[in-house]
């Protein structure tokens, strides 16, 4: 006689302090007589000329407002194209007027993004580097996984496993050392991290500021004040990004706050890192202690706080996470979690893979991205 197979769902919130119970466009009431029977364009126009750059400089930015059936209704009437257009020229819009602020303020010689695991770090990097050269600066991003210590040396988390989450998995004093040469006028060679070997490596890239050169760098640490204190802090703009699932129901109770950065993990780690579902979830809990202990406590340091999730992304995302979370076996002990993420994803009407754009930030974690690695 078989066992029965039996299985926990996790608690899977956040206790990032974004609120997102309100909208970036403010409120979709207000507008939606507005923008009625105006072209994409028009539309666009008129709902980001309204994003302010006072905004950005809040703990409470917001996400839209839609309900998932509100959504659904949206595609079922054909206009999803439209929504993912809008939306991306929202967030082009939030990422444009940091890039002025920074322009604006000639001190500003660093920008630090920091975030939790999928939060779009690094292609919001890249964004952000476009947005300053519009406004004559020289952009250069670093990676700050570049200055993981070789595997060896990374501190192990209560399981013995390796703990990539923890500050000490970064040279701290490497980083500081090149940050103060940078800014004293030097010329470094940048670290290149081999994640095969787990070995830092020399790059062959060297770096030296010019007069108009931001530097940015994007980390789950960026705002942890043990790597930047040697630096003047009239230097540095610190930004904390993160994808809190916004999706809600009609009755405006709210999904699992970290589900959008799973199924990301998820999509991304299958397609570039060749990583089962299954795996993916057993890390998570891991993953999330991590940034419990060593991310999210440092985020009331942030200049800016900026959600990278779009309300669509869980309808798009579901066509390539659906078929990895099915092959999650009932004897596996994440096929509660699987179940779970599955029932989430199909309450969502599909959208095409093909109304992504390729600047999107969701290429990062889907596959053709214009921004190269």
């Amino acid at each position: 006689m078989s066992t029965p197979t039996t299985f926990t769902i996790r608690n899977n919130r956040s206790s990032e302090k974004f609120e997102v119970n309100g909208a970036f466009w403010k409120l979709r009431e207000q507008l939606k007589h507005e923008i009625e029977g105006k072209t994409l364009d028009e539309t666009i126009e008129n709902l980001a000329n309204r994003v302010k750059g006072k905004y950005l400089f809040s703990r409470r930015l917001k996400t839209v407002n839609y309900s998932i059936g509100m959504m659904n209704n949206i595609i079922d009437r054909g206009d999803a194209y439209k929504m993912v257009r809008v939306a991306e020229a929202l967030q082009g819009r939030g990422i444009e007027l940091i890039g002025k602020a920074v322009a604006d303020r000639p001190h500003i010689k660093v920008v630090l993004i920091a975030g939790p695991s999928s939060s779009g770090k690094t292609t919001f990097s890249k964004k952000l580097g476009l947005a300053l050269e519009q406004y004559g600066l020289e952009p250069r991003c670093i990676s700050m996984d570049d200055y993981y210590v070789d595997r060896e040396r990374t501190p192990r988390d209560e399981s013995g496993e390796y703990d990539y989450e923890s500050i000490h998995a970064i040279d701290i004093a490497l980083f500081q050392q090149h940050l103060s040469q940078l800014l004293s006028g030097e010329t470094i060679e940048l670290p290149r991290y081999d994640f095969a070997s787990g070995k830092s490596l020399k790059s062959g890239n060297t770096l030296r500021l010019t007069p108009k050169t931001t530097l940015i760098m994007e980390g789950i640490h960026a705002l942890n004040p043990l790597l930047t204190e040697s630096i003047p802090s009239e230097s540095i703009l610190r930004i904390y990004i993160s994808g809190l699932t916004v999706a809600k129901n009609d009755d405006g109770t709210y999904y699992s706050t970290t589900d959008n950065r799973l199924i990301r993990r998820m999509v991304r780690d299958h397609q570039f890192r060749n990583t089962t579902a299954s795996a993916t979830l057993a890390r998570w809990p891991s993953v999330r202690r991590g940034e419990e202990k060593w991310i999210i406590p440092f985020q009331q340091n942030a200049d800016v706080n900026f959600c990278t999730a779009f309300q669509y992304e869980l309808a798009l995302l579901k066509k390539k996470a659906i078929p990895l979370l099915e092959e999650v076996p009932k004897s596996d002990p994440n096929y509660g979690e699987a179940q779970r993420l599955l029932w989430v994803l199909n309450r969502f009407h599909d959208i095409p893979v093909s109304f992504l754009p390729s600047h999107s930030l969701l290429r990062e974690f889907m596959g053709g991205s214009a921004f190269k690695s």
